[in-house]
Protein backbone atom coordinates (compact mmCIF):
# COMPACT_ATOMS: atom_id res chain seq x y z
CA UNK A 1 0.00 0.00 0.00
CA UNK A 2 1.31 3.45 -1.02
CA UNK A 3 1.33 6.13 1.48
CA UNK A 4 0.27 9.59 -0.23
CA UNK A 5 2.07 12.55 0.68
CA UNK A 6 0.67 16.09 0.26
CA UNK A 7 2.78 18.33 -2.08
CA UNK A 8 2.16 20.71 0.52
CA UNK A 9 4.11 19.38 3.13
CA UNK A 10 7.56 20.24 2.12
CA UNK A 11 6.53 23.84 1.52
CA UNK A 12 5.04 23.83 5.13
CA UNK A 13 8.38 22.77 6.54
CA UNK A 14 10.05 25.63 4.32
CA UNK A 15 7.56 28.04 6.43
CA UNK A 16 7.69 26.64 9.41
CA UNK A 17 11.66 27.03 9.24
CA UNK A 18 11.52 30.59 7.54
CA UNK A 19 9.31 31.49 10.84
CA UNK A 20 11.77 29.95 13.59
CA UNK A 21 14.37 32.17 11.63
CA UNK A 22 12.39 35.34 11.62
CA UNK A 23 11.57 35.06 14.93
CA UNK A 24 15.55 34.25 16.16
CA UNK A 25 16.40 37.09 13.66
CA UNK A 26 14.03 39.11 16.03
CA UNK A 27 15.15 38.45 18.92
CA UNK A 28 18.91 39.00 18.04
CA UNK A 29 17.17 42.49 16.57
CA UNK A 30 16.64 43.52 19.87
CA UNK A 31 20.38 44.83 20.22
CA UNK A 32 22.12 46.88 19.73
CA UNK A 33 19.66 49.63 21.01
CA UNK A 34 19.67 53.05 20.85
CA UNK A 35 19.33 56.04 23.98
CA UNK A 36 19.29 59.80 23.95
CA UNK A 37 20.23 61.46 26.91
CA UNK A 38 21.43 65.07 27.99
CA UNK A 39 25.41 64.09 26.39
CA UNK A 40 23.85 63.19 23.13
CA UNK A 41 22.77 59.80 21.56
CA UNK A 42 24.47 56.59 22.90
CA UNK A 43 24.73 52.86 21.20
CA UNK A 44 24.36 49.87 23.47
CA UNK A 45 25.50 46.55 21.40
CA UNK A 46 24.24 43.78 23.62
CA UNK A 47 22.60 43.64 27.23
CA UNK A 48 24.65 44.75 29.64
CA UNK A 49 26.24 42.01 32.99
CA UNK A 50 27.84 44.30 34.57
CA UNK A 51 26.20 47.60 35.61
CA UNK A 52 27.65 49.99 37.81
CA UNK A 53 25.35 52.71 39.19
CA UNK A 54 27.06 55.33 41.06
CA UNK A 55 23.47 56.81 41.63
CA UNK A 56 21.91 55.23 45.21
CA UNK A 57 18.53 56.31 44.20
CA UNK A 58 18.41 54.19 40.89
CA UNK A 59 20.62 51.38 42.26
CA UNK A 60 16.84 50.42 43.94
CA UNK A 61 15.05 50.73 40.59
CA UNK A 62 17.80 48.08 38.75
CA UNK A 63 17.28 45.37 42.01
CA UNK A 64 13.83 45.86 41.51
CA UNK A 65 13.67 44.70 37.57
CA UNK A 66 16.84 41.78 38.56
CA UNK A 67 19.05 44.19 35.91
CA UNK A 68 22.82 42.79 36.78
CA UNK A 69 23.68 46.00 39.00
CA UNK A 70 27.40 44.85 40.61
CA UNK A 71 28.46 47.88 42.24
CA UNK A 72 26.91 51.44 43.30
CA UNK A 73 27.47 54.25 45.13
CA UNK A 74 26.52 54.91 48.41
CA UNK A 75 25.49 57.62 51.15
CA UNK A 76 26.28 58.00 54.92
CA UNK A 77 26.17 54.45 56.19
CA UNK A 78 24.10 54.01 59.23
CA UNK A 79 22.07 57.82 58.15
CA UNK A 80 18.08 58.06 58.82
CA UNK A 81 17.72 56.67 55.42
CA UNK A 82 20.67 54.44 54.89
CA UNK A 83 21.61 51.19 56.29
CA UNK A 84 25.07 50.41 57.45
CA UNK A 85 26.58 49.80 54.13
CA UNK A 86 25.49 53.43 53.03
CA UNK A 87 22.61 51.88 50.71
CA UNK A 88 18.91 52.77 51.25
CA UNK A 89 16.96 50.71 53.54
CA UNK A 90 14.48 49.86 51.31
CA UNK A 91 16.45 47.60 49.14
CA UNK A 92 19.53 47.13 50.99
CA UNK A 93 19.04 43.50 51.76
CA UNK A 94 18.61 43.04 48.39
CA UNK A 95 21.76 44.17 47.62
CA UNK A 96 23.19 42.38 50.09
CA UNK A 97 21.94 38.75 48.76
CA UNK A 98 22.72 39.99 45.57
CA UNK A 99 26.62 40.48 46.57
CA UNK A 100 26.49 44.39 45.34
CA UNK A 101 29.34 45.66 46.60
CA UNK A 102 29.62 49.35 47.84
CA UNK A 103 31.87 51.86 45.29
CA UNK A 104 32.31 54.81 47.55
CA UNK A 105 30.54 56.82 50.01
CA UNK A 106 29.28 60.54 48.85
CA UNK A 107 32.40 61.53 46.51
CA UNK A 108 32.01 59.78 43.27
CA UNK A 109 35.21 58.27 42.54
CA UNK A 110 36.48 56.79 38.88
CA UNK A 111 38.85 54.60 39.86
CA UNK A 112 36.66 52.65 41.58
CA UNK A 113 33.77 52.66 38.86
CA UNK A 114 36.79 51.32 36.75
CA UNK A 115 37.70 49.03 39.12
CA UNK A 116 34.70 47.06 38.53
CA UNK A 117 35.31 46.64 34.87
CA UNK A 118 31.41 47.57 33.63
CA UNK A 119 29.97 47.13 30.38
CA UNK A 120 27.02 49.83 31.82
CA UNK A 121 27.31 53.07 33.73
CA UNK A 122 24.73 55.22 35.35
CA UNK A 123 24.83 58.43 35.96
CA UNK A 124 22.02 60.50 37.92
CA UNK A 125 21.64 64.02 36.32
CA UNK A 126 20.77 65.96 39.76
CA UNK A 127 20.54 65.56 43.25
CA UNK A 128 23.73 64.50 45.53
CA UNK A 129 24.29 61.00 44.61
CA UNK A 130 25.23 63.05 41.14
CA UNK A 131 28.50 62.07 39.26
CA UNK A 132 27.78 64.18 36.26
CA UNK A 133 31.66 66.17 36.89
CA UNK A 134 33.01 62.64 36.20
CA UNK A 135 30.87 62.37 33.25
CA UNK A 136 34.15 62.72 30.84
CA UNK A 137 36.15 60.17 32.60
CA UNK A 138 33.47 57.39 33.09
CA UNK A 139 32.68 57.70 29.33
CA UNK A 140 36.17 56.51 28.72
CA UNK A 141 35.83 53.15 30.38
CA UNK A 142 32.45 52.03 29.57
CA UNK A 143 28.99 53.32 27.89
CA UNK A 144 27.55 55.72 29.96
CA UNK A 145 23.92 57.16 30.42
CA UNK A 146 22.67 60.12 32.34
CA UNK A 147 19.18 59.38 34.10
CA UNK A 148 17.13 62.83 35.14
CA UNK A 149 15.35 61.31 37.97
CA UNK A 150 13.86 64.63 39.38
CA UNK A 151 10.90 64.84 36.62
CA UNK A 152 9.98 60.94 36.85
CA UNK A 153 7.21 58.87 38.19
CA UNK A 154 9.24 55.82 39.67
CA UNK A 155 7.14 53.85 37.32
CA UNK A 156 8.45 55.82 34.26
CA UNK A 157 12.39 55.04 36.07
CA UNK A 158 11.65 51.71 35.98
CA UNK A 159 9.85 51.43 32.41
CA UNK A 160 13.62 53.44 31.35
CA UNK A 161 15.88 51.51 33.05
CA UNK A 162 14.26 48.12 31.46
CA UNK A 163 14.83 49.57 27.99
CA UNK A 164 18.28 50.60 29.44
CA UNK A 165 19.20 46.73 30.06
CA UNK A 166 17.27 44.40 28.42
CA UNK A 167 14.79 43.77 31.45
CA UNK A 168 11.35 45.09 30.16
CA UNK A 169 9.52 42.04 31.36
CA UNK A 170 10.75 42.40 34.69
CA UNK A 171 9.71 46.27 35.22
CA UNK A 172 6.25 45.08 33.23
CA UNK A 173 5.73 43.14 36.37
CA UNK A 174 6.79 45.16 38.98
CA UNK A 175 4.42 48.09 37.76
CA UNK A 176 1.41 45.53 37.14
CA UNK A 177 1.95 44.04 40.60
CA UNK A 178 2.49 47.66 42.19
CA UNK A 179 -1.05 48.99 39.97
CA UNK A 180 -3.25 46.14 41.07
CA UNK A 181 -2.17 46.98 44.95
CA UNK A 182 -2.81 50.65 44.44
CA UNK A 183 -6.26 49.71 42.37
CA UNK A 184 -7.00 47.72 45.82
CA UNK A 185 -6.27 50.04 48.05
CA UNK A 186 -7.87 53.09 46.94
CA UNK A 187 -11.05 51.35 46.95
CA UNK A 188 -10.87 51.79 50.91
CA UNK A 189 -8.61 54.82 51.80
CA UNK A 190 -10.18 57.81 53.74
CA UNK A 191 -8.31 61.03 52.83
CA UNK A 192 -7.44 63.57 55.25
CA UNK A 193 -8.40 67.36 54.82
CA UNK A 194 -7.70 68.20 51.72
CA UNK A 195 -4.68 69.72 50.36
CA UNK A 196 -1.69 68.42 51.66
CA UNK A 197 1.80 69.42 51.72
CA UNK A 198 4.20 66.90 51.22
CA UNK A 199 7.52 67.36 52.28
CA UNK A 200 11.16 65.77 54.01
CA UNK A 201 11.51 67.99 57.34
CA UNK A 202 15.11 69.06 58.67
CA UNK A 203 14.47 69.87 62.59
CA UNK A 204 18.00 70.68 62.84
CA UNK A 205 17.81 73.39 60.34
CA UNK A 206 14.46 74.02 60.86
CA UNK A 207 13.72 73.82 57.05
CA UNK A 208 12.13 71.99 54.32
CA UNK A 209 12.05 70.38 51.22
CA UNK A 210 8.56 70.29 49.71
CA UNK A 211 7.75 67.22 47.06
CA UNK A 212 6.44 69.16 43.48
CA UNK A 213 3.63 67.77 41.49
CA UNK A 214 6.15 66.75 39.30
CA UNK A 215 8.25 64.63 42.08
CA UNK A 216 7.67 60.50 41.85
CA UNK A 217 6.71 61.57 45.99
CA UNK A 218 3.81 64.03 44.13
CA UNK A 219 3.11 61.87 41.30
CA UNK A 220 1.80 58.91 43.88
CA UNK A 221 0.04 60.58 46.09
CA UNK A 222 -2.01 62.22 43.15
CA UNK A 223 -2.51 58.61 42.13
CA UNK A 224 -4.33 57.89 44.71
CA UNK A 225 -6.59 61.00 44.93
CA UNK A 226 -4.87 63.34 47.68
CA UNK A 227 -4.24 67.03 46.32
CA UNK A 228 -1.07 68.79 46.83
CA UNK A 229 -1.17 72.42 47.99
CA UNK A 230 -0.15 75.47 46.10
CA UNK A 231 2.08 77.54 46.69
CA UNK A 232 1.43 81.09 47.23
CA UNK A 233 2.40 83.40 44.67
CA UNK A 234 4.05 85.35 46.23
CA UNK A 235 6.39 82.74 48.22
CA UNK A 236 10.23 83.39 47.20
CA UNK A 237 10.92 79.82 47.49
CA UNK A 238 14.46 78.68 46.02
CA UNK A 239 15.24 75.84 43.73
CA UNK A 240 17.25 73.11 45.52
CA UNK A 241 20.19 71.86 43.99
CA UNK A 242 20.01 74.26 40.93
CA UNK A 243 17.99 72.90 38.12
CA UNK A 244 15.88 70.30 39.97
CA UNK A 245 11.77 70.29 39.27
CA UNK A 246 11.07 67.62 41.94
CA UNK A 247 11.66 69.86 45.28
CA UNK A 248 11.20 73.34 46.19
CA UNK A 249 13.22 74.16 49.26
CA UNK A 250 11.76 76.13 52.41
CA UNK A 251 13.60 77.66 55.17
CA UNK A 252 13.17 81.23 57.69
CA UNK A 253 10.08 82.95 56.74
CA UNK A 254 8.77 80.89 53.75
CA UNK A 255 8.72 77.70 55.95
CA UNK A 256 5.97 78.68 57.48
CA UNK A 257 4.25 80.27 54.40
CA UNK A 258 5.01 77.11 52.40
CA UNK A 259 3.68 74.65 54.39
CA UNK A 260 -0.08 75.47 54.38
CA UNK A 261 -1.51 72.41 53.60
CA UNK A 262 -4.31 71.24 55.75
CA UNK A 263 -2.40 68.02 56.27
CA UNK A 264 1.14 67.36 56.46
CA UNK A 265 2.54 63.85 55.07
CA UNK A 266 6.47 63.90 56.39
CA UNK A 267 8.36 61.64 54.09
CA UNK A 268 11.53 60.23 55.25
CA UNK A 269 10.41 60.72 59.15
CA UNK A 270 9.24 58.43 61.55
CA UNK A 271 7.62 59.99 65.02
CA UNK A 272 10.51 61.85 66.49
CA UNK A 273 10.64 64.12 63.19
CA UNK A 274 6.76 64.61 63.16
CA UNK A 275 7.20 65.55 67.19
CA UNK A 276 9.94 68.14 66.09
CA UNK A 277 8.25 70.01 63.40
CA UNK A 278 4.98 69.91 66.08
CA UNK A 279 7.37 71.38 68.96
CA UNK A 280 8.66 74.13 66.40
CA UNK A 281 7.25 77.50 67.62
CA UNK A 282 7.34 79.04 64.12
CA UNK A 283 4.76 76.40 63.27
CA UNK A 284 2.47 76.22 65.86
CA UNK A 285 -0.16 78.79 64.19
CA UNK A 286 -0.04 76.14 61.23
CA UNK A 287 -4.27 74.73 61.13
CA UNK A 288 -2.16 71.21 60.51
CA UNK A 289 -0.44 71.30 63.63
CA UNK A 290 -3.23 72.51 65.59
CA UNK A 291 -5.37 69.74 64.34
CA UNK A 292 -2.58 67.16 64.83
CA UNK A 293 -2.71 66.15 61.11
CA UNK A 294 0.94 65.18 60.65
CA UNK A 295 1.45 61.86 59.75
CA UNK A 296 4.86 60.69 59.48
CA UNK A 297 5.63 57.88 56.43
CA UNK A 298 9.12 56.41 57.52
CA UNK A 299 12.42 56.59 56.46
CA UNK A 300 12.42 54.34 53.32
CA UNK A 301 10.69 56.93 51.54
CA UNK A 302 13.80 59.69 50.38
CA UNK A 303 13.81 58.25 47.71
CA UNK A 304 11.16 56.48 46.05
CA UNK A 305 11.40 53.27 43.80
CA UNK A 306 9.56 49.77 43.36
CA UNK A 307 10.06 48.96 47.28
CA UNK A 308 9.98 51.88 49.08
CA UNK A 309 6.32 52.58 46.80
CA UNK A 310 5.19 49.50 47.84
CA UNK A 311 6.08 49.87 51.69
CA UNK A 312 4.21 53.85 51.25
CA UNK A 313 1.14 52.15 50.03
CA UNK A 314 1.27 49.29 52.90
CA UNK A 315 1.80 52.24 55.37
CA UNK A 316 -0.78 55.11 53.61
CA UNK A 317 -3.44 52.01 53.83
CA UNK A 318 -3.09 51.73 57.54
CA UNK A 319 -3.05 55.19 57.94
CA UNK A 320 -6.09 56.57 56.05
CA UNK A 321 -7.90 53.55 55.99
CA UNK A 322 -11.69 53.80 56.13
CA UNK A 323 -13.90 51.89 58.93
Amino acid sequence: MKHYISPLLPRLAQMIALVILLCAHAQGAEWPRQFTDSHGTHTLEKAPLRIVSTSVTLTGSLLAIDAPVIASGATSPGARVADDQGFLRQWGDVAKERHVKRLYIGEPNAEAVAAQMPDLILLSATGGDSALALYDQLSTIAPTLVINYDDKSWQQMLTLLGQATGHEKEAAQRIAAFDSQLAAMKQHLKLPPQPVSALVYNPAAHTANLWTAESAQGQLLQQLGFTLAALPDLLHASQSMGKRHDIVQLGGEDLATGLNGQTLLLFASDQSVAQALAADPLLAHLPAVKQHRIYPLGNETFRLDYYSASRLLTLLEQTFRSQ
